[in-house]
């Protein structure tokens, strides 16, 4: 089965097509950031209308790419939600427009739930129940999953995701937008004990909360001369702090499932420090964790028809009634 995947829940413009749910066919990626950077943040005007513009032909060069013409597609997916209301319409209206005028099933995904997907693109030795966490610029989710249309949420968080604390931090250390390239490449030379950053306490141990170390590192640099070093210490004991609540809330959820699956996805996870300590953790916990490959560790499409499939494929289909979910 080829699928056709249409991702543009965010400032990315994606379209894939992907066999089987697993081969990735072509997965091509456009994304507005450049226009985004002068201002620290995604402007939601100026992703939508980019999406606007660029989406038909994304899509015409993903088809090309693989070498298939739409009416080789058996399944339209999208993403529905979450995300930004004006990305998610233009996606989700053009994968529609496609669905009605060549009588293609439409199916729309969970962006979050796609990320922990993108583990099995291109993968085969994956085997379900697992625990997946997602860790981006907008999510920062444990979920245990005994199958993809059964889907557990254990814990999120309760304020700032872990990709908007780095990108926070970032401001702070005036180190430009986004955060997580400039915070992992100063921490490389600095030292991640100089420091003592912590994470804040949650109700629920497998909740998570970034506000408080994003306001601790403010007070660390308030009205101070920063040094490079001291720059690059600040970088690295945060980077520290974060990851460590990452590996042991994801460790304990393993633990209460009682299974040794880990899988991660999102954006932050192309952190090379973050893969260096969950690769530790699976040894020392003797769990199997994986990693996307970085090039779906963003946002993507083809983990997009990839999920789609498994779904589609379980009885689950969308009308053009489908609406997007911004929750």
């Amino acid at each position: 089965m080829i699928t056709l995947g249409i991702e543009t829940s965010c400032d990315e413009t994606s379209a894939a097509v992907v066999k089987d749910g697993k081969k990735v066919l072509a997965n091509e990626v456009a994304s507005s950031l450049k226009f985004h950077q002068k201002y620290g943040g995604v402007i939601p005007e100026i992703a939508s209308r980019l999406q606007l513009e660029t989406i038909t032909e994304v899509t015409r060069s993903a088809l090309q790419d693989a070498r298939v013409k739409l009416k080789d597609i058996g399944l339209i997916s999208v993403t529905s939600g979450p995300g930004l209301l004006g990305s998610l319409l233009v996606g989700i209206s053009f994968a529609k427009a496609l669905s009605l005028s060549l009588d293609i099933p439409l199916l729309g995904v969970n962006h979050v739930y796609s990320h922990f997907y993108a583990n099995f693109l291109n993968r085969e030795n994956i085997r379900l129940p697992f625990v997946a966490l997602v860790v981006s610029g907008g999510h920062t989710s444990l979920f245990y999953l005994k199958d993809f249309d059964k889907i557990e949420l254990l814990g999120s968080t309760h304020d700032d995701a872990c990709g908007e604390a780095f990108d926070k931090v970032a401001k702070i250390l005036n180190l430009g937008y986004p955060g997580g390239p400039p915070i992992e490449k100063l921490a490389l030379k600095g030292d991640p004990k100089s420091i003592k950053f912590n994470c804040s306490v949650s109700k629920s141990s497998l909740d998570f909360s970034f506000s408080g170390i994003k306001t601790a590192v403010l007070y660390c640099v308030k009205n101070k001369k920063i040094s490079a070093s001291k720059k690059q210490d600040i970088c690295a004991s945060f980077q520290e702090a974060v990851v460590d609540t990452l590996v042991k809330k994801a460790v304990l959820a393993c633990k209460l499932k009682k299974v040794n699956q880990l899988l991660l996805g999102g954006g932050v996870v192309v952190n090379n420090y973050l893969r260096k300590k969950f690769t530790q953790a699976a040894h020392d916990y003797n769990l199997k964790c994986y990693f996307p490959a970085k090039e779906f560790c963003m946002d993507n499409a083809a983990m997009v028809a990839g999920l789609g499939t498994r779904l589609f494929k379980k009885g689950h289909q969308s009308d053009l009634y489908l609406n997007l979910d911004l929750d």
